[in-house]
């Protein structure tokens, strides 16, 4: 009986010790003279996972905290993630430092990883300081016009099957969930690219790449608690041997790139895409900034955190802006006409070929990518690390080393502010002529500065070839399966409509 009461102080013991503490550090802003929102104990100014009727994500509350601070004419404003402090710049200036001006303060990202038993997670995005620096300096090259321009006709032949699916269904009669048609083309894309390897995933949905490539993204409340831990704080989350990658994904895409170097450096068989980039710089690991050679060479873990990563931003991020884009010219079909006119016209001036070059000439399809882009960014909230002390210019506040930044990027997209009437589609807001009344730092949906997304221009011209096959080819109206207004998946770490994107095709 005596151990029962032990084990029950203890117990209490060990609550009122976590709530004192929670107390103590929900003051963390107050005492750093920063607007704050008022937390609650245990999560913060996080929605309640457990107690919520309808869970609204991280997504909805960013958007939230963002409209109070700026409704009190804050430029920005502290928040808890548990008892985890985030600082949120709300004004564009605030941004620009963050991102560019003061980008030594804040240059790295702050993410978690657990490269021990988490591999896969060491990735370019995750990476930090010296590593970071050192590889993208090192991979930079392969994300240039030029190398982009080669990889061309490996994309174009992945449309064929694109193409073939929509028109076959269209034939049916059948409602095509484009978002599922658009992630089976940039698998496609990806694994040829990436990897060499041909997926087929429009006549094999079952294959590994996209059973294991829908894995990645199927977050779960659970992962969403899991992951948030280990964000507040990385050393807890390498304690308790926290990992973000299912552990499924990670054996099978380890597997295939250990098969693939293998196969490559026993057979001397070289292909211009992303895997050989990497195959290379082990065989000639030189670290050019300081004119030395490294010694290191990537391990296979190294390699396939690249192309892992490499994989899930052009799968996922590039799929989701085409599936925004074409639900918005369902919804806008005089935006449809006009961007399809461009198409055809800029095709007929190319012997109806399409090429690097012809789409490069597509002015209206920017417009249209750049306002789904900033309706729809891919990550609604971009993240940071402070590390080193940095001052608030012209205030008293003191961001300290190792405090978290969040950019509220889709909150400041929909902002009235920058943007009027912002739930409105409006390409016209990218024009030439109305694109330099855009205020600086208010359009971010890649980030901006040094830690900018590297594969930018990949995943824009992945983007634009399915429009204009599809656009080319298809008329696209709103099938009754798709909600209206939409949806999205509060658990999904990239904006994503929750039900899917149903639409029909009628083929021209």
């Amino acid at each position: 009986m005596n151990v029962i009461f032990e084990v029950i102080a203890v117990i209490i013991t060990v609550l009122i010790g976590a709530v004192t503490y929670a107390k103590w550090a929900f003051t963390y802003w107050k005492r750093r003279g920063v607007p704050y929102i008022e937390p609650t104990f245990p999560f913060g100014n996080l929605e309640n996972l457990f107690t919520a009727k309808e869970y609204l994500g991280v997504r909805y509350t960013s958007m939230q905290q963002y409209q109070e601070f700026k409704s009190k004419g804050h430029k920005h404003g502290g928040i808890y993630t548990f008892t985890c402090p985030l600082y949120m710049p709300t004004d564009p200036e605030y941004v620009r430092n963050v991102f560019s001006k003061d980008f030594q303060y804040f240059n790295d990202h702050g993410t978690y990883y657990n490269e021990r038993d988490d591999p896969l997670s060491a990735n370019l995005f995750n990476l930090s300081g010296q590593r970071w620096k050192t590889l993208r300096t090192k991979l930079a090259p392969t994300f240039t016009p030029g190398k982009i321009k080669l990889m061309f006709d490996t994309l174009l032949a992945c449309t064929n099957q694109l193409v073939q699916y929509v028109n076959e269904c269209s034939q049916r009669n059948e409602a095509i969930d484009m978002k599922d048609a658009l992630e089976c083309f940039t698998i496609d894309v990806i694994g040829s690219c990436a990897f060499g390897l041909e997926c087929n995933s429009f006549k094999n949905p079952n294959s590994e790449f996209r059973v294991h490539g829908k894995r990645i993204f199927a977050a779960t409340k659970q992962d969403c608690l899991k992951n948030l831990i280990a964000y507040s704080n990385n050393d807890l989350g390498r304690f308790l041997h926290i990992t973000t990658v299912n552990s499924k994904v990670a054996k099978f895409f380890l597997n295939v790139v250990k098969d693939t170097v293998k196969f490559r450096e026993e057979t001397n068989f070289v292909r211009k895409d992303f895997m050989q980039i990497l195959i290379d710089l082990n065989n000639n690991n030189v670290d050019k900034e300081n004119g030395k050679d490294e010694k290191k060479t990537f391990t296979i873990e190294e390699i396939a955190a690249q192309v892992f990563i490499f994989f899930m931003a052009g799968y996922e991020t590039s799929s989701t802006t085409m599936s925004f884009c074409l639900f918005e010219l369902a919804m806008n079909p005089d935006i449809q006409g006009k961007l399809r006119e461009e198409v055809l016209t800029t095709l007929q001036n190319h012997d109806q070929q399409i090429t690097y070059d012809s789409l490069m000439e597509m002015k209206y399809m920017n417009q249209v990518i750049d306002e789904a882009l900033r309706k729809y960014p891919p990550a609604f909230i971009i993240p940071r690390i402070c590390v080193e002390d940095y001052q608030v210019p012209d205030t008293d506040v003191t961001i300290e080393k190792g405090t978290r930044v969040i950019i509220p990027a889709l909150a400041i997209h929909r902002d009235p502010e920058f943007y009027p009437d912002p739930e409105k589609f409006d390409p016209e807001r990218f024009s030439d002529e109305n694109k330099r009344n855009i205020k600086p730092f208010t359009y971010v949906p890649f980030g901006e500065g040094p830690r900018m997304c590297i594969a930018l221009r990949f995943g824009l011209m992945q983007t634009k070839l399915g429009l204009t096959v599809l656009l080319k080819n298809f008329k696209f109206t709103l099938n009754s399966r798709t909600k209206v207004p939409l949806v999205l998946n509060p658990y999904n770490i990239i904006l994503q409509a929750k039900d899917g994107l149903w639409m029909n095709a009628e083929k021209l």
